[in-house]
């Protein structure tokens, strides 16, 4: 299976007169098991490559493939419902539901999707139990360390079981020691669940 795919993507903005390029010709393939970080200094178009990638915004020029689906051909609502059972985001805050339990931060994905299954809390704890986090079920935001509010968004973020997998500055609020951890973490469960994942970073200790 095909994991996502860039050729020739560029991204420009009009200011005024001026035509200001984010993004310029980039052609780059990740397959399934891939782990690959991004790197480069604020300003050097990072995020709007992560955009790109995520489906939150559509390229001036090339072409997106996901799985096989050239992200172009879809129409909005066809890519929203991609978007959701596809692609899973870790941000560089955890972004958590701040009145959510650990375990419903994970089922409120499932949700998105239609009713919540015996199944889908079964899975929600084993991913939990695999980020190391399975004893704080019931705890909310609040009552977690920063590292473990990140364990659980990349729970969270393989909820959905998608191909893809996108992170944006995962570590970029934790220490040495713990942004190390989370990106192991990151790398085992990409393995082990044959995604294909592109983290962007500024972060060269990792």
């Amino acid at each position: 299976m095909e994991g996502i795919r860039f050729d020739n993507v560029s991204k420009h903005y009009q200011e005024g007169d001026r035509k200001f390029t984010a993004l310029n010709q980039v052609s780059i393939s990740v397959k399934p098991v891939e782990f690959v970080a991004v790197i480069g200094p604020s300003g050097s178009g990072k995020s709007t490559f992560l955009s790109i990638a995520g489906a939150l915004l559509r390229p001036s020029e090339g072409n997106v493939t996901i799985i096989g689906t050239r992200l172009s051909d879809l129409k909005p609502k066809e890519l929203a419902k991609f978007r959701l059972e596809q692609i899973g985001f870790i941000l560089q805050t955890s972004n958590l539901v701040p009145y959510l339990t650990v375990l419903d931060q994970l089922l409120v994905v499932k949700k998105m999707k239609g009713a919540i299954t015996k199944k889908d809390r079964i899975f929600a704890k084993e991913l939990l139990n695999e980020v190391g986090i399975g004893d704080k079920l019931d705890k909310y935001p609040d009552q977690l360390s920063g590292g473990e509010r990140q364990r659980t968004a990349i729970a969270r973020a393989l909820m959905n079981d998608p191909n893809i997998i996108l992170a944006d500055e995962p570590t970029a609020s934790l220490d040495t020691e713990r942004a190390f951890e989370i990106v192991e973490l990151m790398s085992n469960g990409i393995k082990k669940r044959n995604k294909a994942a592109i983290m962007v970073t500024h972060d060269e200790r990792l």
